[in-house]
């Protein structure tokens, strides 16, 4: 049978219909999250980088009733897991639980370090502070810092600080210390804090800058004594011992770490806002702020500009790469 002219008109428009559909008529996609959300962590677990991501986890467990997976890629201070997120598919189904060494310190250092924290992530949010505090062992005669930069400029070279490793957040923090007052101090760097904080207690070494919850302990049965925190004000639970930046030789100190987190470079906006608001609400949770406070740290408010927070810090450590001379 030979179709009429009306038959091959509907035969015409329905085969060109078919051929435009796919442009049209795509399933929906499914709302974000579909799938188990995978959060990597550059530490190995029980630090405080481990606690502070776990804490994140669970927040996004919660507020996007997501099923998350902690793994845990120790290497390099952080290095290791943020290129592994770097180089993931940007779907917000790899995201990076991280802190300011490999998401702004270590660039200044790690020669070896391929990806620039600035350009090659998207930040989602910063979750807590980690202050550090600046501490003497108890065979330093010093009682304050007016004492300790008395002693140390009167004896160069002499004295020693420790640090859990070069390019570490504590390294540059007492390098920020000898820039502003002029000191000379000889630096050892330790892998990690546990075998540094141990040396300081016997007298190995003489200051360091270890965190208030490690310190607690040394400072309550006299093996420490603490001369100044790295924040730019004082720690409620420390009101005794004065910021670093009260001294004039210290005028505008300020530089502690922080905990954040980020997603590869890319991630759809829609899916950035819906992991900030869970960490808004998260940070909202006056449980979730009671663990974090429990860890050392001092929970974020939620809205800060992590971006703008990576490229000051960049700065900051760079400059302090160039005074200390530091390459790693």
């Amino acid at each position: 049978m030979i179709p009429s002219r009306f038959s091959r008109r509907a035969l015409v428009a329905s085969a060109a219909a078919l051929a435009i559909a796919p442009a049209w008529a795509q399933p929906a996609q499914p709302a974000y999250p579909a799938k188990p959300i995978r959060l990597v962590i550059g530490y190995a677990p029980g630090g405080s980088v481990d606690m502070v991501g776990r804490v994140i986890a669970d927040i996004l467990t919660k507020h996007l009733d997501a099923t998350v997976v902690v793994e845990n890629q120790a290497g390099a201070a952080g290095v290791v897991a943020a290129q592994r997120v770097v180089s993931s598919k940007p779907d917000g189904y790899t995201l990076l639980a991280g802190s300011s060494n490999e998401l702004a310190g270590t660039k200044a250092v790690n020669t070896a370090q391929k990806y620039d924290p600035s350009k090659d992530l998207t930040p989602i949010g910063l979750a807590a502070l980690a202050p550090n505090m600046w501490v003497a062992g108890a065979h330093v005669p010093v009682k304050n810092l007016e004492e300790f930069i008395a002693l140390v400029k009167k004896n160069p070279g002499k004295y020693s600080y420790g640090s859990p490793g070069i390019g570490s957040t504590p390294h540059f923090s007492a390098e920020l210390i000898k820039k502003l007052a002029g000191l000379y101090i000889t630096h050892v760097p330790y892998r990690g804090s546990a075998a540094m904080t141990t040396d300081l207690g016997g007298g190995n070494v003489d200051f360091a800058i270890i965190s208030p919850l490690a310190a607690g302990p040394f400072l309550q049965n006299g093996r420490l004594k603490a001369l100044g925190v790295t924040t730019a004000s004082r720690l409620p639970n420390f009101k005794d011992v004065p910021a670093l930046g009260e001294h004039p030789a210290l005028k505008g100190y300020s530089l502690a770490g922080w905990f954040a987190f980020a997603a590869p470079k890319g991630l759809p906006p829609e899916i950035q806002a819906k992991l900030q608001a869970a960490l808004r609400a998260g940070l909202a949770d006056p449980a979730i702020r009671q663990r974090l406070e429990a860890s050392g740290a001092i929970p974020a408010k939620g809205d800060e500009d992590l971006a703008q927070l990576i490229r000051t810090d960049m700065d900051k450590y760079a400059d302090l790469a160039a005074y200390a001379k530091i390459v790693e």
